[in-house]
């Protein structure tokens, strides 16, 4: 019941009382129109007879009054024009001033949120990490590499040279002394599932003459 209105329902309730004061105006012009010709039209019936000197002059002063109070309607008039138009534009300026205010807000809120120095911070740890991970799989990688490499490469070589050896019935006595006993299975196929060429053979008997 006692609950203040907003500025939104305090300016609509202000247009309306303005309109309604303009229209009350426009009214009563009206009214001092119909006025002013009634007595313009008594004074010319009344100047038409001799003897009516005081009653014209009494009507011409009725007249004038009028006319003046209908020249102030319309200064009226103009003034409720012109608060109607000041109070758009105020109605305007506090629409402006609460669209900034919604912006600061969400600005704020924004910087609230995102925290600029936190996010460039973010990034470089992020950046460093990275960079660490890569470097840490490089290294393992290059370690496992180095380990499957040497043993593995070691122990197919002396498989072959075994298999190839004794599946062709060379003895070389010392000079494969040591190395790990043949693996069986069929001439050039080695532990990996390859299957050596001739020319792979031949390469390698070479190389076992030579030494």
């Amino acid at each position: 019941m006692f609950k203040k209105p907003n500025p939104k329902e305090q300016m609509r309730a202000n247009e309306r009382l303005l309109r309604k004061t303009g229209r009350d105006v426009e009214r009563d012009r009206r009214e001092l129109e119909r006025e002013e010709k009634k007595l313009e039209n008594d004074i010319k019936r009344l100047a038409k007879s001799p003897g009516n000197k005081e009653a014209i002059a009494l009507l011409a002063k009725q007249l004038v009054n009028i006319r003046k109070q209908k020249t102030r309607t319309y200064a009226a008039n103009s003034r409720i024009s012109s608060v109607a138009a000041q109070q758009k534009s105020l109605q305007a300026n506090v629409k402006l001033a609460g669209a900034m205010g919604t912006a600061t807000k969400t600005m704020v809120s924004m910087n609230q949120i995102m925290k600029p120095e936190e996010v460039a911070k973010n990034m470089r740890d992020f950046e460093q990490a990275s960079a660490k991970l890569n470097m840490g799989e490089e290294i393992m990688n290059d370690t496992l590499d180095d380990i499957l490499n040497e043993s593995g490469d070691e122990e197919e070589s002396d498989a072959i040279v075994n298999q190839v050896l004794d599946e062709i019935g060379i003895e070389i006595g010392a000079k494969v002394a040591g190395a790990p006993a043949a693996v069986s299975g069929t001439l050039g196929a080695t532990s990996r599932g390859h299957v050596m060429t001739d020319q792979e053979l031949e390469d390698s008997l070479a190389k076992l003459r030579a030494t």
